[in-house]
């Protein structure tokens, strides 16, 4: 795999354990009471309070881990050769030889679309002629 597409693979597994770390802290968050007016929420008993503590510890070190899975892919990109005055002269060089060889498709497309229309023409002529041999009998 590329190291571009590495990338996009580490972006989207940060996006996903971000998505599941805030999902996970929202869901085991003890209740809190908004207001005096209202009554004291119930506790959430399911889990033991360390385990709710730790969780988050966790899942933010995961988190963490993978930022710096990212960070080193990053660190492992090619270092551009000659700063942005050549890479913008590179890309002109490729947008030339982009134009060039779209040109020669071009060419060589009409060319193609030229002979269809004579094997259609001959084809058509073709099949007059069986049609009039048959009109003869």
């Amino acid at each position: 795999m590329d190291i571009i597409s590495q990338l996009q693979e580490q972006v989207n597994t940060i996006a996903s354990l971000a998505f599941n770390t805030f999902g996970t802290l929202q869901r085991d968050a003890p209740p809190v009471r908004l207001s005096p007016n209202y009554p004291e929420p119930l506790a959430n008993s399911s889990e033991s309070a360390t385990d709710i503590a730790e969780q988050p510890k966790l899942m933010s070190a995961v988190l963490v881990k993978a930022a710096k899975q990212f960070d080193a892919l990053v660190a492992a990109l090619p270092v551009s050769e000659g700063g942005e005055e050549a890479q913008l002269k590179r890309i002109a060089e490729l947008k030339a030889e982009n134009d060039a060889i779209g040109q020669e498709l071009q060419k060589q497309l009409e060319a193609a679309e030229e002979e269809l229309k004579q094997v259609q023409e001959l084809f058509n002529q073709a099949a007059d002629n069986c049609l009039n041999l048959k009109k003869l009998d």
